[in-house]
């Protein structure tokens, strides 16, 4: 299987199944001396971790991460870091009736078309637990950002119907809900709507929002490296996520250019805008204004009621799944956007160094 890797300079690889011993991320390309520790690591693992509410599977499992490599004395050393999560509560019989029937909405039939056989115990390479390595190396990329003054920042914008609108977020409000919504009171809203989705057996989408500030001008390529299109491939590999937009998106065709132009000005001898329209980004590169993107992610496709669908043997048949799935998965999203994010503005940034001679001269030559 090819395209398990992501990034130019900085390299991630992930590996391993649902069902498998273990799951994890080589990291390849961090620069040494970055201070890491694994409970910087955990703590972004622990935002994507299963059991957390009644809105997330109940499998039980700790995600303790594992650096097997890469890190000596709590820094960085250059080279590869390996990272390491072992499975701990599989229950492979609870797939026992999925070994030769095509779930809808779930990869098993095209995944049997590509390979000629798959792994029906959750999935395998293409169940959402593949997401812990994207994970635990976007929390070394944040690491990194940081030490630049960068930050990003992904919540959940809308369950369902429920939406926050941008004039009612309350960022602080963020972590005090199991959703991940920067509004109290709205997240107490799509808690209940949940709830009935529940009680039907069924589950629901939603749209997660990434906020990036304190990128520097000129990040990304101005033809096929643009910074919104790496960006839109990182999220959308990510398995769930369906649409991805940037700045006013898809609201940006109903307007007119006065409208969704934003004007420059000078301010403390600094170029800035009076509006962001674009979501921070010009021509394929950031302009200095906060990055934002948002992301919209499927409804989960396992789901308790009787679904038709057709077996390995071209047959016609009913299939209701059993076993522990999130209803929704957009708040154990929020912080996979989050990682992909900050891996690939890790990777330009690297990148980035090398555009200009000057850069180039900063590090290189001894008489400046």
């Amino acid at each position: 299987m090819s395209g398990s890797t992501f990034g130019n300079r900085y390299r991630i690889t992930t590996w391993g199944e649902s069902h498998g011993p273990a799951i994890g991320v080589v990291v390849d390309g961090c620069p040494a001396g970055l201070s890491l520790l694994p409970s910087d690591i955990q703590a972004f693992l622990d935002r994507r971790k299963p059991g957390q509410s009644a809105f997330t599977t109940q499998r039980q499992e700790s995600d303790q991460v594992e650096i097997l490599s890469g890190v000596f004395k709590g820094k960085t050393t250059g080279t590869p870091i390996s990272l390491l999560v072992r499975n701990q509560d599989q229950r492979s019989r609870d797939y026992g009736n999925l070994a030769s029937v095509y779930r809808p909405g779930h990869a098993d039939y095209t995944f049997t078309q590509k390979y000629g056989f798959r792994d029906y115990r959750g999935g395998g390479r293409s169940s959402g637990r593949e997401t812990i390595g994207r994970v635990a190396a976007g929390a070394v990329a944040s690491l990194l950002l940081r030490e630049l003054g960068i930050r990003c920042l992904a919540f959940t914008k809308a369950i369902g119907p429920i939406e926050v609108p941008k004039n009612q977020y309350h960022f602080e409000d963020i972590s005090q809900n199991k959703l991940y919504m920067p509004n109290q009171i709205l997240a107490a809203q799509a808690a209940s709507h949940l709830e009935t989705v529940m009680k039907n057996q069924d589950s629901c989408g939603g749209v997660i929002e990434c906020q990036v500030q304190g990128l520097p001008v000129g990040m990304g390529e101005p033809v096929f490296d643009k910074l919104d299109a790496c960006l839109a491939k990182a999220i959308l590999s990510i398995g769930a996520v369906k649409a991805v937009e940037f700045g006013d998106g898809t609201y940006a065709a109903q307007q007119s250019g006065s409208q969704n132009n934003d004007a420059f000005y000078m301010e403390n001898s600094t170029v800035q805008k009076k509006t962001n329209h674009a979501g921070g980004i010009l021509g394929g590169m950031s302009d200095g204004s906060p990055l934002i993107l948002r992301a919209s992610v499927k409804p989960t496709p396992s789901i308790s009621q009787p679904q038709h669908t057709v077996t390995e043997q071209g047959e016609d048949t009913t299939l209701v799944i059993h076993g522990r799935h999130d209803p929704v998965i957009v708040p154990r999203a929020v912080v996979v956007v989050e990682a992909m994010t900050a891996v690939t503005l890790a990777d330009l940034l690297l990148q980035n160094m090398g555009s200009r001679l000057e850069h180039v001269k900063k590090v290189y030559d001894r008489s400046l």
